[in-house]
């Protein structure tokens, strides 16, 4: 009777839960671990749900730039680079584009870490026969490139549109409501912020077709979309701060857009994160050297 009771409750517990999606590539940006802003319960369910080939990492995954300033590393970021490392562990490849917050990792392109290769910018070739560069995309953002001091001062007044962001998230999850984001709005409300996401999108466009690519795969302006322009298909991943979305490549090659704002709370059993913390550790070494 005990038995038969255990194994209708498993049973119950298969059917509830929901299954894993799998996927050929996934392509993952603008993490920003280390910052408070990083919504790393909702990238860990995903990554709970979510498993593929490949996994291609666009750049700003650790956010150095705000662990700089102060140290701030919860328990999640090591759950979240645990989650990776089991995945390479178990045969995804992964592949590690940095952005301009974990520039220091542009010091070791080839090199691998914990079964994870850190590359500058990656040709991925698609089921359906197209080719799309992969970058990051900081490389085109002018106030980056060319005036630091600027582009600190942004990521700060950005920081505080954050702040905003939070609390307004944690009423709405209390009232009931899926997760949406002020800073993305209020963003997109910003005449010159939109007139520069355009000039960006153009700019890596043209950069794909310089690379002789159907496409391009980038991050960095935290806005997520999968569009064509002028005859080369551009998709930005987005980000795990506001947007909470990742670029997925289905197995015939169609490219599919997932936004991910709703907890599923699919229980895991505690994993030993010594191994990421080892990792984790070893990286910021290498970069105070």
């Amino acid at each position: 009777m005990a038995a038969s009771e255990t194994e209708r409750a498993a049973k119950e517990k298969r059917v509830s839960e929901p299954a894993v999606r799998h996927y050929r590539t996934l392509f993952i940006s603008d993490v920003h671990l280390g910052s408070k802003a990083a919504k790393t319960d909702y990238l860990l369910d995903f990554l709970r749900l979510h498993d593929a080939d490949t996994i291609i990492l666009v750049g700003d995954i650790v956010d150095g730039w705000r662990l700089k300033r102060s140290w701030y590393w919860p328990q999640a970021c090591n759950d979240v680079v645990q989650k990776l490392l089991r995945k390479a562990r178990k045969g995804t490849r992964i592949i590690y584009i940095p952005g301009n917050h974990d520039e220091f990792l542009r010091a070791f392109p080839g090199t691998h870490f914990g079964g994870i290769e850190v590359a500058a910018r990656h040709i991925h070739d698609s089921a359906d026969g197209l080719r799309y560069l992969v970058l990051h995309g900081d490389e085109f953002d002018v106030v980056v490139r060319n005036a630091r001091l600027l582009a600190y001062l942004g990521d700060w007044a950005y920081d505080m549109a954050i702040v905003v962001n939070i609390g307004l998230a944690a009423v709405r999850r209390r009232l009931g409501m899926p997760y949406w984001s002020f800073s993305a709005w209020a963003k997109q409300q910003v005449k010159h912020a939109v007139n520069f996401i355009g000039a960006f999108q153009t700019v890596v466009a043209a950069e794909a077709r310089k690379a002789e690519a159907d496409g391009v795969v980038c991050g960095h302006i935290h806005h997520a979309v999968i569009e064509d322009i002028d005859g080369i298909r551009y998709m930005n991943s987005g980000d795990w701060v506001e947007s909470c979305t990742a670029i997925a490549e289905h197995p015939d090659g169609r490219m599919e857009l997932i936004t991910w704002n709703i907890l599923a709370g699919v229980s895991q059993p505690v994993e030993d994160t010594s191994e990421a913390q080892a990792l984790i550790g070893s990286l910021l070494a290498r970069q105070a050297a």
